[in-house]
């Protein structure tokens, strides 16, 4: 007999037996659901699936209410939606586990890198560039010149260092990509052009062909590359390796247009005129000056480094050098002067070393190589006598935090003094220099709207010249999302959204080292892989890199030292899913959440619960289908937990069922490894 009610005002047929959620999706209506499963009985747990009966005005779980006739159900409207809404903050408000890595969550690219490292780690190394480049196209720059995100999230900074993140990608671009070649799609009959080749504008390139779009790059210089080209020193990037994964853009159907300068003799009107869409990637090529008296007399450091990479390598020795500034372009042009010959280095910085922005590891390079540094230093003024350049200083103390929660230099009174040289760089900062017609914020960077690359209907911006001067790997990530953007609006391709849902443990600082517990067999204790240097001497004295690639066989035992702290469920949890869908936040609701906790005696099986919501799935999987009655609902209250009789643990039989795992709508019960 056929029952005729209402879902959302629309009238609809059930048939016996079926209930109102089964109605709704038979009908294109998806009403989310974790505890259901067909082959067990009801378990109306978790209340996800909520629905609201208008005439009583109570709220049903649908995955077990049968409907009646006549019956009016709401099933979409705001009220029930902030009901599940709420039910599945309520399960995030105790869920303890890792939906990804900290180290992906860290990149700006947000790569997979727990992925790739096990990849390559594994000596499949053609694999492990598939998944690089699926979110970092310049991977041989980017394995070279990445200040490492990832690895200062890496839970191995608990018991000692972080795994060698960076050199995974390195060894993979290295060994692979002369043979790798992209999947491309037909082209659509879309064009865009993209100011700038960057990384920003090669990143929006890549992305662009890859879904059938044609992009055509237009670059001031002759040559690619931008900052990595022009800015980044030969002994750090070695610009025959970025001329080979530039020429793989080529490849790729790139097309390169050099010698044209947007505000000069290229237009954007003439741009929009003839392309589909254009994308401005201009980046940061004005220097930003010291503040001070005399500043004029001081040598840009992104002047002074082209001027070098341009003359290939080759400069007049600079004599006495100053640097003014803390962060890796002030390195980067102490170590050239270094190269160059000069007899004395100094870094003039205002704050303490601690607050230095450049990488730890390029001011101990630096240090190495007999650079000086002068910390709590700040210029005052600049002037040029008897042929010398004399750079007067104060010294000063730290203070208040500033906005960069950096605590703020306070000039020290009467503590004036001064500094002779033959050559003073001003490495301070960049800026965005952008034709009139290109709309800038009060910073001077282009102004875009809340998807942080949209400037107007078919033109889009990314990269330094929207962010400020940043790093190569935010660079590609704004280029992707700038290349997402246009192909939304000219292909009606969805722009992939990352997850907003990511539980978390919480960052190594947070986590002692008895609370990274072991989720995978054989980890390693060994120390960190060290990098092969060439001798200091050389380095002083060449361009030549400073270090060799690892090996395949270092990075197969640094690959062992991975946690894989991600959850081995995440790309199929539905918990993950719906809150996600639902827009819900994992920290709705504040509260100690249940301490993590591992049963990993069985050789095959994880059973995590921190991850458990309780559903009880599991239990009725194993007792109603496999005939079993191994896991039941143990405790009551808040410590309640799903486990096996006398707490024995899994069977050894288990391996050979997996049924409950199958199941389990989070990863709370798992495989060790993937099957």
């Amino acid at each position: 007999m056929s029952i005729e009610f209402f879902l959302d005002g629309k009238a609809v047929t059930a048939e016996a037996g079926q209930t109102i959620m089964d109605v709704a999706r038979a009908n294109g209506i998806n009403i989310p659901g974790l505890c259901g499963d067909k082959r067990i009985s009801k378990t109306t747990s978790c209340f996800v699936c909520v629905v609201k009966d208008k005439k009583t005005g109570k709220f049903l779980p649908s995955c077990s209410a049968m409907p009646a006739n006549g019956q009016e159900i709401e099933v979409t409207s705001a009220e029930v939606l902030e009901m599940r809404r709420t039910a599945l903050n309520l399960l995030l408000s105790e869920h303890n586990g890792d939906c990804e890595a900290p180290c992906t969550l860290a990149c700006p690219a947000h790569a997979a890198v727990e992925e790739y490292v096990r990849a390559a780690a594994n000596g499949d190394f053609a694999k492990a560039l598939q998944i690089i480049k699926e979110r970092i196209p310049m991977p041989i720059t980017v394995g070279r010149v990445c200040p490492r995100f990832c690895e200062k999230q890496c839970r191995r900074n608990v018991d000692g260092e972080p795994v060698a993140i960076n050199e995974f990608k390195r060894l993979a671009a290295d060994m692979c990509y002369d043979s790798y070649m992209e999947d491309l799609p037909v082209l659509s009959g879309k064009k865009a052009a993209i100011v700038g080749g960057g990384p920003a504008g090669l990143a929006a390139a890549y992305y662009l062909r890859l879904r059938g779009i044609a992009p055509v790059i237009f670059e001031q210089m002759d040559k690619s590359g931008g900052m990595t080209r022009y800015g980044i020193p030969e002994y750090r990037l070695p610009k025959n390796l970025l001329d080979k994964e530039i020429a793989h853009f080529e490849k790729m159907g790139v097309e390169f247009v050099y010698g044209k300068k947007l505000g000069g003799n290229l237009t954007l009107s003439e741009l929009e005129q003839n392309f589909d869409a254009v994308i401005i990637a201009i980046g940061c090529w004005q220097a930003s000056g010291m503040r001070c008296e005399g500043e004029e007399l001081a040598t840009p450091g992104i002047n002074f480094l082209r001027n070098v990479i341009e003359n290939n390598c080759s400069a007049p020795n600079p004599g006495k050098v100053l640097v003014v500034g803390g962060g890796n372009t002030a390195m980067d042009c102490l170590r050239t002067s270094v190269r160059l010959g000069s007899p004395e280095v100094t870094c003039i910085y205002r704050r303490s070393e601690a607050e230095m922005p450049a990488e730890k590891i390029e001011i101990a390079e630096a240090k190495e190589e007999g650079v000086n540094f002068q910390f709590l230093t700040a210029p005052v003024k600049l002037e040029k006598r008897n042929g010398k350049l004399i750079l007067t200083c104060q010294k000063m103390t730290l203070g208040e935090p500033d906005a960069s929660g950096r605590r703020k230099p306070v000039p020290e009174a009467g503590s004036d003094f001064e500094i002779e040289a033959d050559t003073v760089i001003a490495a301070i900062g960049q800026k965005t220099c952008a034709p009139a017609d290109i709309p800038v914020n009060r910073y001077g960077c282009v102004e875009v709207g809340n998807d942080g690359v949209t400037v107007r209907s078919g033109l889009y911006s990314a990269g330094d010249c929207v962010s400020g001067a940043a790093t190569v790997v935010e660079a590609l990530a704004s280029g992707r999302r700038a290349a997402m953007a246009a192909a939304r609006d000219l292909l009606g391709i969805p722009v992939e959204e990352e997850n907003p849902i990511n539980v978390s443990r919480g960052n190594w600082q947070e986590l002692s080292a008895d609370e990274l517990v072991v989720l995978r067999d054989n980890l390693s204790a060994e120390p960190r892989e060290k990098l092969s240097f060439i001798p200091l001497t050389e380095r002083k004295t060449t361009f030549k890199e400073v270090c060799a690639t690892m090996s395949a066989a270092q990075l197969a035992k640094e690959g062992k030292r991975c946690i894989e702290c991600s959850c081995s469920d995440k790309a199929d949890c539905k918990l993950r899913e719906f809150a996600g869908q639902s827009g819900c936040r994992t920290d709705a609701y504040s509260g100690v959440r249940q301490a993590a906790s591992y049963d990993v005696r069985h050789p095959e099986i994880i059973q995590d619960r921190g991850k458990c919501i309780k559903c009880g799935i599991c239990v009725k999987i194993c007792k109603e289908v496999v005939n079993k009655s191994l896991l039941s609902l143990q405790k009551r209250g808040f410590a309640s937990c799903i486990g096996t009789a006398f707490d024995q643990g899994f069977p050894d039989s288990c391996r050979e069922c997996g049924e409950c795992i199958n199941a389990c709508p989070t990863g709370a019960l798992d495989w060790r490894k993937k099957r």
